[in-house]
């Protein structure tokens, strides 16, 4: 094999993985390629950080996973937790063995939705569950390169890379071994204890210039289901008022539910066993404001997600208030958005022809909706809605329109888990 075959997924001819660098073997070479040709097929990696244990850090990469995909993303969880591998547990993959290829290694696929997650860890290793790893720095470094270089993940829309607590051999191999990683998203809880610590991991992700994409804080609250006082076992907002001081930002706040315990253990995340849960919809919101790259891009704009200019946006009506589903609706309000991005000049409500799968987005491509907003849609409606030039904000409640269209042009629309999947 050559190194020039080994390296095919572009033709860019300034591609750093072309040269070898001062002092680079053969073997080093033809490594580095690979594992360059195996991140190019990836087109977002996002580590999930947290600079103390026991936050919850895995269950919150594994709920975020699980959200992409049942969104119908191609999604890679990669566990370089190499003392205290979870994943596996997490997602009932327990006990499952790697295979593959003199070539690579096959990484654990699971179907997930419209969607599908590919797993690897130092878990499926393991001659028994019980064994205990000790190995030094450049054994973990060698590990966790092969995770990268060896697997093959294949396209990917997203890789979510679940590290172990604080800032020491596995983050920084991760965070020099991938090529140009989105950034990082830091998991605390509220008391102080957690949070200094998390000072220290943002501190450590700008030393590597990596950007911290936002902080979670977990275990945020306990609503009592009896009585329904909200009681803050951990503090208040420690992790939100440690973000605005860190000038990073805050991706929100997840809750205390014992639901949490009873999914971890049977390997079902919430966002896909209790959809309608407050947990899921905090991971549904972290989705949409944070891992799309086109929101993501919006939010740095300042303009909450929204287009700019003239717009018409249509949202499906039942007894007056949005329709959970598109598909059952009896009416459509479609608004006329002025060119200011935010003054709707217009309404009119419209009754769709009878229901049958592409209807609705060629219909509305007619009526010149550039936008619609729905409660739950799946994702073949949702490609065929990109396909005529609308786009879809799902996990919007049942509520006024023209108050959810107002929420929307303010960038203050608050929205749920997709709980549709069909």
């Amino acid at each position: 094999m050559t190194a020039e075959k080994t390296c095919n997924t572009c033709s860019d001819k300034g591609c750093s993985a072309r040269d070898r660098r001062p002092g680079e073997d053969e073997e080093e070479y033809l490594g580095r390629q690979r594992l360059q040709s195996r991140m190019c097929r990836i087109h977002h990696k996002v580590m999930v950080l947290s600079g103390k244990g026991g936050v919850g850090k895995s269950t919150v990469a594994v709920n975020l996973a699980t959200a992409l995909a049942l969104a119908g993303k191609r999604v890679g969880i990669l566990d370089v937790d190499i003392h205290g591998p979870s994943v596996p547990k997490l997602l009932h993959v327990e006990g499952s063995k790697i295979t593959g290829t003199d070539e690579a290694l096959l990484p654990v696929t699971i179907p997930c939705g419209p969607g599908s997650l590919s797993i690897m860890s130092i878990g499926f290793l393991l001659r028994d569950r019980d064994d205990a790893i000790i190995w030094r720095g450049p054994r973990k470094f060698g590990a966790i390169q092969q995770f990268l270089q060896d697997v093959e993940w294949g396209e990917l829309d997203y890789l979510i890379v679940d590290s172990p607590p604080g800032t020491g051999d596995e983050p920084l191999a991760v965070a020099q071994l991938i090529d140009h990683p989105d950034g990082a998203i830091v998991v605390t809880t509220p008391q102080e204890v957690a949070v200094q610590d998390v000072r220290r991991c943002i501190m450590f992700c700008r030393q590597l210039e990596l950007t911290v994409l936002g902080v979670v804080e977990n275990m945020s609250g306990f609503t009592c289901p009896k009585c329904g006082e909200l009681v803050r076992i951990f503090g208040a907002d420690g992790g939100r008022a440690m973000a605005e001081e860190m000038g990073v930002p805050y991706l929100g706040a997840i809750p205390i539910e014992p639901e949490v315990v009873v999914s971890g253990d049977s390997g079902t995340p919430m966002v896909q066993s209790r959809p309608h849960s407050e947990t899921a919809k905090a991971f549904g919101r972290m989705v949409r404001t944070l891992l799309e790259p086109e929101l993501r891009a919006a939010a740095a704009r300042g303009d909450g997600g929204k287009p700019s200019g003239a717009m018409k946006i249509a949202v499906p009506v039942t007894a007056g208030v949005l329709s959970s589903h598109f598909g059952h609706c009896d009416q459509f309000a479609i608004f006329d958005v002025k060119e200011d991005g935010t003054t709707i000049e217009g309404q009119r409500m419209v009754t769709p022809p009878p229901h049958e799968p592409g209807t609705f987005p060629r219909w509305l491509h007619e009526q010149g909706a550039t936008i619609i907003i729905a409660g739950g849609m799946g994702s073949r409606a949702q490609s065929l809605f990109d396909q005529n030039g609308i786009r879809v904000v799902v996990g919007a409640t049942s509520a006024d329109p023209e108050r959810i269209v107002r929420e929307y042009l303010e960038g203050r629309l608050t929205t749920g888990a997709n709980v549709c999947d069909h």
